[in-house]
């Protein structure tokens, strides 16, 4: 919960809820990356009489096969768990409630943005090639690609690579530093922690980062240098988290959750920032490259589908105006 990411903003809006209702709020943690390490957690909030149980990320799908339908009385509540994660066979109990996200449109956005903004020399480091990061980074090469037709270049590079992990350490660092060294000019962090990597491998040589799930430019620029982030490609995690917990406790509207696994993404075309998916409010917007009407525009023709973004994982997503360099893992 100190991922200044994804975990962390899960964590806080799960506390700012049960602060504001006066509801009993406790955070288990489990002792090692491991399906009985989450399951062990798990029981032990049940057995603390904790009945709703919020949790992110792919890797409690084993934890919630083995828990959930045991627990009947107990509600769960997973955001980036999917049918890929549970497995085709696992039928969702009623008292399960899953929530999944359109990333591959929030990582258009950012990367037509960063090619709208000038950069053309663009990195993605992603973290473990789950489906989640897979449609963030196969969107932003959808988005540069456009991005780069529309201003008629064929001159864009982009070097795609994921770390194996969900955290920064000295050989990608390293690795990065060979990226930026070699002209790389922005990259996409995509992947928890690992945005240190390429923070410090940008700020050796002034260069630039896009963040993600969260607007984290208060972190990379605090951390590394102001003006750092150009943008970040967000989902809504925290309004998930207190609409959900809202409506299933304080409303009794479970019924509208129970047993199903939600996809969510654009609610509006008028208002970007009512969407579950969209750039932070701090995007470094340029009037004449690409401004705050030219980021409402695209909004809207990705909502009216006038736009359209792949959200095929299963192949590498094909472009006409620019030159990626398909890496693999790291490690």
């Amino acid at each position: 919960i100190t991922d200044q990411s994804f975990n962390q903003t899960t964590y806080e809006a799960c506390k700012a809820f049960c602060e504001e209702k006066g509801i009993d709020f406790n955070y288990f943690k489990p002792a090692g990356d491991s399906d009985a390490e989450r399951v062990a957690m798990i029981e032990s909030s049940i057995d603390e009489g904790y009945n709703v149980v919020v949790m992110p990320g792919y890797a409690f799908a084993g934890a919630i096969k083995e828990t959930a339908g045991t627990y009947s009385d107990v509600t769960f509540i997973a955001l980036d768990v999917g049918a890929g994660d549970l497995g085709d066979d696992y039928q969702l109990p009623s008292n399960l409630y899953c929530a999944v996200y359109q990333e591959e449109l929030c990582g258009y956005m950012a990367g037509y943005a960063a090619v709208k903004l000038g950069y053309k020399n663009l990195g993605f480091l992603g973290g473990m090639a789950v489906p989640a990061v897979v449609r963030y980074g196969y969107g932003f090469v959808q988005g540069v690609d456009a991005a780069a037709a529309a201003l008629g270049l064929t001159d864009v590079k982009l070097n795609y690579v994921y770390g194996g992990q969900f955290y920064g350490d000295a050989d990608i660092t390293a690795v990065m530093d060979t990226w930026y060294a070699d002209g790389t000019e922005v990259v996409f962090a995509c992947g928890g922690g690992i945005y240190t990597s390429a923070a410090e491998a940008a700020k050796k040589v002034n260069a630039k980062v896009i963040g993600v799930d969260v607007d984290q430019k208060g972190i990379i620029d605090g951390d590394y240098g102001e003006g750092m982030t150009v943008t970040s490609a967000m989902k809504g995690l925290y309004p998930t988290t207190i609409n959900a917990l809202t409506d299933i406790i304080v409303g009794g509207k479970w019924a509208d959750y129970a047993g199903k696994i939600e996809t969510l993404g654009l609610v509006s075309g008028d208002d970007p920032a009512a969407n579950y998916v969209q750039l932070a409010e701090t995007t470094q917007f340029a009037d004449g490259k690409f401004s705050k009407d030219d980021y409402a525009a695209l909004v809207k023709g990705m909502f009216d589908g006038t736009i359209t973004v792949s959200n095929d994982t299963s192949v590498e997503p094909a472009v006409t105006n620019v030159n990626v360099s398909w890496l693999g893992n790291l490690k």
